[in-house]
Formats: C-alpha cells, sequence, structure tokens
C-alpha cells in the first residue's frame, strides 16, 4: 500500500518518536498547543503533485502543532502502545486492529459533537463492524484486494482468484507475504468466511496455498512494485490503491476486481488511552474530515474516501470513475470485512503459513 515504507525509515522514525514524544504519565504537551499523531508512513497529503499540505493546513488553520511519525504494521503500533511509555493522541490503525484494542480497552470514546464533519461520513462507514456502536472511530481510507496482471503474459483477462494458481503462469504468479492476506484468498477459494475463522477453515486454507507453492515465483510485500512495474512478473494480489500507481508506472498492467469478491478494508481515525490532548485530537479528526481535507487524502492515497462530500464535490472524476478506487456497492457487498481473529487463530495461521514457506 502507499502506506508502506522501508524498515530502516520506519524503525528510525519509530525511535524517533520514542525518544521525541512523553510516556503515557507524563507528556511534553503541557499545554493545549500540540497533538502527536502517529500515521502509517505515507498516508497522508503532505503537498506533492499539487496536493495539500495536510498538516501545514491543520497547523495554520489551528495554530496546533502536529508532532508526526510513522509506523509500518498494525502490529508494530499495538506493541508500541501497548508495551512502550510513549503517548499518542491519534492513532489510524486497520479494522483487525482496532477491534483488538477495544477488547482490551486500550481507546477512548470519541466525542462526536467535537467533530462536526462526521455528518460527511457515507453511512456504508459509519458504525463499522470493529465499532458496531460507532463509539470509537472516523473512518480515514478504505480499498479493497485486488489483482493486476500484465497483459503482455497473461493471455486473457482473468476473473478469479483461481488465476493465481494457473500452472501456465507457474514460475511468474507473485502472492502476499503475510498469513492474513494470503490465507484469506484461499478461504475464499475455499468457500470459507475469513472474517470469522477457525483452526480447520486455517488447514483447508494452507492446502490450497500448499497447491499454489510450486507455481511461484515468490512471495512479496513492496518487492510486488519492481516486479510488476518492471515486467518481471505476470500476475500478483496487491491493495488496490498501490495497483493504480503500478499501472500509472507500466502501460501494459491491468487489475481484475475478482467476481470471488474481496477483503474491504478500511483504516479509522481513533483516540488512544494514553492520549493527553483528546481535545485537540478531536480537532485533527474533525479537520481530516473536512471534505477538500479528504478528497486531497484521497487523490494522494489512490484509496476510496469514506467522505461523501469530498466524493460528490471535489475528488477528480478520473478517480470518482475508477472501479479500482471506488468499486460499486454490488461489488463491495461481496466482500468481507476483518475482524479480530482470535489470537490462538491467528497464530496458528502464521505458523502454518511459515511451514508452506519453508517447505
Amino acid at each position: 500500500m502507499k502506506r508502506t515504507i522501508s524498515i530502516i525509515i520506519a524503525a528510525a522514525l519509530s525511535a524517533t518518536s520514542v525518544a521525541c514524544l512523553a510516556g503515557c504519565g507524563e507528556s511534553t504537551a503541557k499545554d493545549a498547543g500540540e497533538v502527536n499523531v502517529y500515521n502509517w508512513g505515507e498516508y497522508i497529503s503532505n503537498g506533492e503533485d499539487g496536493l495539500m499540505d495536510v498538516i501545514s493546513e491543520f497547523e495554520k488553520e489551528t495554530g496546533i502543532t502536529v508532532n508526526y511519525t510513522t509506523y509500518e504494521t498494525n502490529e508494530e503500533l499495538y506493541n508500541m502502545l501497548k508495551n512502550s511509555n510513549v503517548s499518542y493522541d491519534v492513532v489510524i490503525p486497520s479494522e483487525y486492529m482496532i477491534s483488538k484494542m477495544i477488547d482490551e480497552d486500550m481507546l477512548l470514546e470519541l466525542d462526536y459533537d467535537n467533530i462536526p464533519n462526521y455528518k460527511y461520513i457515507m453511512d456504508r462507514f459509519k458504525n463499522l463492524a470493529c465499532d458496531p456502536e460507532g463509539k470509537y472511530t472516523v473512518c480515514y481510507s478504505w480499498g479493497v484486494t485486488a489483482m493486476v496482471y500484465d497483459k503482455t503474459k497473461v493471455a486473457e483477462k482473468p476473473d478469479s482468484w483461481e488465476a493465481l494458481w494457473d500452472k501456465d503462469l507457474s514460475g511468474q504468479i507473485l502472492m502476499f507475504n503475510n498469513s492474513r492476506d494470503a490465507m484469506a484468498i484461499a478461504m475464499q477459494l475455499c468457500s470459507v468466511t475469513p472474517a470469522n475463522c477457525t483452526k480447520e477453515d486455517v488447514d483447508k486454507a494452507a492446502a490450497k496455498l500448499a497447491e499454489q507453492k510450486p507455481l511461484l515465483k515468490k512471495y512479496v510485500m513492496d518487492q510486488v512494485f519492481t516486479e510488476m512495474e518492471n515486467s518481471q512478473a505476470a500476475i500478483a494480489p496487491y491493495y488496490a490503491g498501490d495497483i493504480a500507481t503500478m499501472i500509472e508506472a507500466n502501460p501494459d498492467l491491468d487489475y481484475v476486481l475478482p467476481k470471488d469478491g474481496s477483503n474491504l478494508f478500511y483504516d479509522a481515525m481513533c483516540i488512544p488511552k494514553c492520549s493527553k490532548n483528546k481535545e485537540n485530537a478531536e480537532k485533527f479528526i474533525n479537520f481530516m474530515q473536512k471534505p477538500e481535507v479528504a478528497a486531497s487524502t484521497c487523490e494522494y492515497l489512490r484509496y476510496g474516501t469514506p467522505n461523501q462530500e469530498a466524493f460528490d464535490s471535489y475528488i477528480s472524476d478520473e478517480i470518482k470513475d475508477s472501479e479500482l478506487t471506488s468499486p460499486s456497492d454490488d461489488y463491495l457487498d461481496k466482500c468481507y470485512v476483518f475482524t479480530n481473529v482470535p489470537d490462538d487463530v491467528y497464530v496458528y495461521m502464521q505458523e502454518q503459513f511459515v511451514k508452506i514457506q519453508a517447505e
């Protein structure tokens, strides 16, 4: 996703955040002038490509200084909040991690009176599956998992995840190098709903992935950009916003929204319990849902906006009309949303995935 950065950069930024921000019991923000934001890498419009520098505009409008640091994975975010003494005011986890954090009482309830721009959020992205009572979240961005393929290597446009098991493409297929996404694709092909999987479901998916292993070129995450943009592989699953970026870089690429349905994922703004600046956090969340700001986020990320006014009035027709960035409601109705898989099932999933890779 565009929200990924190198491990080295992520580690450096995390180290900086530990050094610069105060612990949950001792905040450096002793006045009302700061807000500590912890977000994915490359996951906010920063002034590039003629788009808004969101942080700069927020600081100009409010006079509040933003201390902005980044993480690379949901698990890194969770471990930072759970096991260190840093203090953050706004975090932007994914749906399954939000569910976990709510279960573990790690989030503060939002005062939506302080977030009037919440009125612009589409109904589909209110009362999220991870927050059904709508107490802790304001959706930030969303997307689906799709496939990208090279038209010079794939004879006919595929329509199903089964294309990732196509023996005619042996040695040219890429697969997610993370257990959750890889297992979910296999589960769909085994008629299993990934959102509520069991260990038995993991076994079915593992058997399907074991069948795929001999056909793969490699398991990838960020490496997918090099592989596909340079026509070094034929087909790969990845996140829709990033697929749009790949297609811009290589006109021989195209995309598929699999007929089987897909993972509908979203990230949402939350306030962790260690926040010392809740009022400023709610101001930041509200600012991010100003329609023109939400539109800039969408244009930069190439992921869908949950903001109806941004979609209707500010987003370019190119983005608005893109099935990849803004799939139809009919397609989204076929998608599933991850919630918090029980720890024992998730550990088992990871163990089985590592076993498949090692064999």
